[in-house]
């Protein structure tokens, strides 16, 4: 545990060293805020809520989150830090989960800058804020299960653009295997056990669920085990690269 918190603590700090982090967390912002009140009909929505807001948290981290992870294994791969990394006194799995949770940390910090929207809702309305502390909550656990899979994509090559796109792929599969406009043509077509089975595995499906303040054990366990998936999958893949 000792290891995990300080390759934690060395990742976290390593962001804000650099301009990537600021980068990032003022192009998420604006995005953020861009879609809500452009995009969402925030003001002629008639009602006080952040849905709007919530709405587009999945297509948002679509591409920010995989311009965070490409760099996780890929620049240590790469400028052949990794080796270094490999040999230090450190169980692999301390490394892969310390990574992760700086970059998870890093996100948490750029969606709880987000905060003022959370404010403006209040002073214009009376929102419900448990359902918006359970979407916050929820968009948290969704980036948790974009960060994982670009971790491990990152762990695959030393290529930065390759584990960009490669994860923007798989995740974007993994939120097609919700959206209803592409699933409503296939009912009656194919089996509805068949549809619900795919539905189950998108990450829409079950941020939906949490952000209507529904705080369902299953999207929990969902989430849980996708970042646990992805994470042993990471780690099985260093351990392939230090056994070469």
């Amino acid at each position: 545990m000792n290891g995990t918190l300080a390759i934690m603590r060395r990742e976290l700090r390593g962001y804000f060293s650099t301009p990537l982090a600021y980068v990032f967390i003022v192009i998420f912002l604006i995005l953020a805020g861009w879609f809500t009140f452009n995009f969402g009909n925030f003001y002629n929505g008639g009602q006080a809520s952040l849905a709007p807001f919530f709405n587009y948290h999945p297509w948002l981290y679509l591409f920010l989150v995989p311009a965070l992870s490409m760099r996780l294994w890929a620049e240590e791969r790469k400028t052949g830090t990794i080796e270094l990394l490999l040999t230090l006194p450190l169980e692999i799995w301390e490394s892969v989960t310390g990574k992760f949770l700086a970059a998870w940390a890093f996100t948490t910090i750029a969606v709880s800058l987000t905060f003022p929207i959370w404010l403006t809702v209040n002073y214009l309305g009376n929102p419900d804020n448990g359902v918006i502390v359970a979407a916050y909550l929820g968009s948290l656990m969704m980036a948790g299960g974009f960060l994982a899979i670009g971790s491990f994509v990152s762990a695959t090559t030393d290529n930065q653009v390759i584990a960009f796109i490669l994860t923007v792929v798989v995740c974007f599969m993994f939120l097609l295997a919700g959206f209803q406009p592409l699933l409503s043509p296939l009912v009656g077509w194919v089996p509805q056990a068949i549809i619900d089975a795919v539905a189950s595995l998108s990450f829409l499906t079950h941020f939906s669920n949490i952000s209507k303040g529904v705080i369902d054990v299953r999207d929990i366990i969902y989430f849980a085990l996708l970042i646990g998936t992805f994470l042993c999958a990471n780690v099985l893949v260093l351990h392939m690269k230090k056994g070469e």
